[in-house]
Order: C-alpha cells, then structure tokens, then sequence
C-alpha cells in the first residue's frame, strides 16, 4: 500500500513539479531566503514543464517519417521495439518494481546523505524504472525477490559511480551548474564514451572540428542550429517519403518535419537558459557558505534527461544517428532486433556521448554508431524474457512481431552484462561483480580530481584551447 502510495503521488505530480519541491527544500536548507528559493523553484518547474512541451510537440511530428523510413526499407525482423514508454509501464506494473519504488529511494537517499556519493538521485525519480525493468526481468525468471533487488541495487551503484565520473563534464557541457543525469540506461555508456574518445583521438578524428560552434564560423548564417535543424529535418523526411515524393501531401510532411526540426534547435537553448537559472541561485549559496567558513560540499542534484534533448550537437547527432542504426539492424549478422519507436529517443541517448566528446558531432556519430549497433545484439539477447514480462503485464505485441523489446532502455551492454551475471544464479560472478563495483569506486574516490580533469582537458583540446598530455 505504502509503495503504491508513493507511486501515485509522483506519478499524479510528476518530475515538474516533484524537481522543484527538492529544489525549494534544499535552497531553504541552505538558507535561502524564501523569495530566492521559490523563484529558483519556479524557474526549475517552468523549464521542466518547456522541455516536454517542446519534446512533446516535436516527436508526433517525427515519428510518422521515421516509421515511413522503417517500412521503406522493407526489414523483416522477429524482434520489434515497441518504445520506452511500454517498458516503464512495465517496470511500474510488477510486484518487484512496485517495491523499488520505495526501496530505491530510500537507498539512493541514504547514500547521499552518508556520502557515499555526492549526487543527490531522488531528483530524478522517474527514471527508476529501468532497474524495476531489469528486477522485473530477473524475478519472472528466477522467482528470487532477493536476487532481483540485489541485482537492481548493484546496478544503481553502478550508475552513481558512473555519473560521477561524467558530472562535471555533463554538467559544464550542458550548461547547468552542479546538475547531472543518472538514468542508468544512459549513464552506463559512460566507459565506452571516454574510451572510445581517446582512440578517435588518437585516429585523429578531433581534427574534424564539426561541433556547432565551428559550423556557426564557417558558414556563417548557415551554420546556425536553427538553419542546420531545417537542414536536417528536411533530409530526414526526404528520407522517408522516398516513394512517395511525386505527391503534394509528401513535400508538406518533409517541409513540416525541416521547420519543426529546425524551430527545436531555435527554441530550446532559451528554454534551457530557464532552467539553469534554477540553479545559479544554489551555486552562489554554496560559494556564500564557502567564503563564511562553514563546511561546503560539491553535490550534484540528478536532472531528467530531457534537459540536454535539443542542445544541437545532441539533436543533430541523434537524428543522423536513426538511418545509420536503422541500416546496421538490417546488415549485422545475428542481428534480430529491428529498431523502431525508440529511435526518436536516440537524442537522449547520446549525451554521455556528446559532452565527453564535447561536440563533435563527427566523433559523435562514428562512436554511437558502434555503441547503439553493439546495443541491438543486447536487444536480441533479452527480447524472450521482456516479451514474457511484458505479456504479464497487459502489453500486447504488435502485429507480425515475434517478440518485442525496447532499443532505448533494453539495448544497453552493460547493463546487460550486470543482468546476466545475476541471472547465472553463480554467486563467484555474482561476487565478482560486487567485488569489481568496490574497487573501481575506490580507485574513482581516490583520483577524482584526476579523471575530472582529465575529461576537461580532453575537451578544452577538442576545443583547440589546450593540448592533451
């Protein structure tokens, strides 16, 4: 009773108005005049609530194309991505899921409050249930509630260690102060990232300076977001009316995606502007408290993804990024995945990606290109045991399709591997795993200020202002 409680008021309120709460509430204790901290509180909701209209009114707009560009290509794969939304209804609709509801927030508050991590998650809430949906996962199979809540705590250790790693780089990147993302079915391509970014480096691919900055330089007026986004979106559903482009009612779709696209990029750096004023107002609190003398803490308060979708290396990289996944799911071998709903979602996908990369959309590219076609096999790998979850749960499988799966949420490596380390029931691997979470977190604990720098100067290089050593 008490998690389905708990479900109900964050789901009747929802992160536009629970984010501000927690804002209000810690810009008080931090002894914010009251004025301040409501305005901050304000400011948080109001940007909050322009980042989901903004996204809201966008991907209805796109998503007819997108699908256009699936069915041209005529692929016939048994497992459809039918989108995240259906694994959070999932997530949200298991015994397993409902209980971490409450346990996920009172672990992930502990933590923070013993400083175990200086990332404060219960901020973003919602995005708990992509552990709910791996639990779910390993309860149908295993019948063990233990192992299960044991798999999705490790997984959110994980994904703390993680966007710790990134927090400062995301947030500088994104321009919001001492914010980070921690959706785990993001965060996790965080090793991936930094490692593949070293070696496109090394390659060379930094000199490719296609970053938005660059372009706005090079082409002037052309090289605006906005006229990059009517670019874009005007070749993407070129892309899908490909058949179709003798009719009238094709070029009205191709142009309304191009101005669409393009009124996202125009837009959304203004929204952005109001939301991260949100958050200057508890940096210059916690720098007062600084120069006071009192003890200060660097924290970082977890922020729903949607804050980076329409940053324009994001947006441009995400779309380029769906025919360039959609082609690889039809040539990998083995490959049973065919990507669809969640495609629209490859934005938010890639923003790990783009800040360690800081904006090269190039680099962007060729990176998510291999990690997202590597995530189709671990698609594949689970589908069977999503689809049965699913089917519990009231999700009906679409019509021609197998089984189903969710290219956003399930298509992630590691995650995967964490999953099928519980699943093996080996407690050595299940050991091993824990093990390896501890000594990694010390290491990180040890040369924080390392590795953060060394993420800075990566990226101060890629803006040609220092070189890496």
């Amino acid at each position: 009773m008490f998690f389905q409680t708990l479900k109900s008021i964050f789901d009747t309120f929802g992160p536009a108005i629970f984010v501000p709460a927690v804002l209000f509430i810690i810009a008080l204790i931090m002894k914010v005049n009251v004025k301040k901290a409501f305005n901050s509180a304000l400011l948080a909701g109001v940007g909050l609530t322009g980042f989901n209209m903004l996204i809201g009114a966008y991907i209805p707009v796109i998503v007819p194309t997108v699908q256009k560009m699936v069915d041209i290509t005529g692929i016939n794969l048994p497992v459809i991505d039918t989108g995240w939304q259906a694994s959070a209804i999932v997530g949200y609709s298991t015994k397993i899921g409902m209980i971490f509801v409450g346990l996920g927030l009172l672990f992930q508050a502990v933590l923070f409050l013993l400083k175990w991590t200086n990332i404060f998650m219960p901020g973003d809430l919602w995005n708990n249930y992509s552990y709910m949906l791996w639990g779910s996962m390993l309860y149908f199979v295993t019948g063990n509630l233990w192992l299960s809540l044991g798999c999705m705590l490790v997984m959110n250790l994980y994904t703390l260690l993680l966007a710790e790693v990134v927090q400062k780089r995301w947030s500088k990147y994104y321009g919001y102060p001492n914010c980070t993302i921690t959706a785990p079915h993001h965060i996790e391509s965080v090793p991936y990232a930094i490692a593949m970014d070293w070696v496109l480096n090394k390659l060379g691919a930094n000199k490719i300076k296609l970053d938005p900055e660059n372009l706005k330089k090079r082409l002037g007026l052309l090289g605006e977001p906005m006229f990059l986004g009517l670019i874009l979106g005007l070749f993407l559903g070129i892309l899908g009316n490909l058949k179709d482009l003798g009719q009238l009612a094709s070029w009205g779709e191709i142009a309304t995606v191009g101005i669409s696209t393009a009124a996202v990029l125009a837009i959304f750096p203004k929204v952005a502007g109001i939301f991260a004023s949100a958050f200057q107002i508890l940096t210059e609190a916690s720098r007062g408290t600084a120069k006071a003398g009192g003890k200060s803490r660097e924290w970082y308060l977890a922020i729903n993804d949607a804050a980076g979708y329409g940053e324009p290396a994001t947006l441009i990289t995400g779309i380029m990024l769906i025919p360039i996944i959609l082609a690889a799911s039809f040539l990998l071998p083995g490959n049973k995945t065919l990507p669809m709903v969640d495609l629209i979602a490859l934005p938010y996908m890639v923003e790990l990606i783009i800040c360690v990369g800081n904006g090269n959309i190039f680099k962007s590219v060729i990176s998510g290109g291999i990690w997202y076609a590597i995530a189709l096999y671990t698609c594949s790998a689970v589908a069977p045991i999503f689809t049965e979850v699913a089917l519990s749960t009231g999700v009906s499988i679409p019509a021609g399709a197998a089984l189903i799966t969710s290219f956003a949420v399930i298509g992630h490596p590691v995650m995967g591997l964490l999953f099928f380390a519980f699943l093996s029931g080996n407690f050595l691997i299940i050991g091993g795993v824990i093990l390896l979470y501890f000594v990694l977190y010390f290491i990180f604990q040890k040369n924080r200020e390392r590795v953060h720098d060394y993420l800075e100067r990566a990226a101060e290089k890629e803006s040609g202002e220092v070189a890496l050593e």
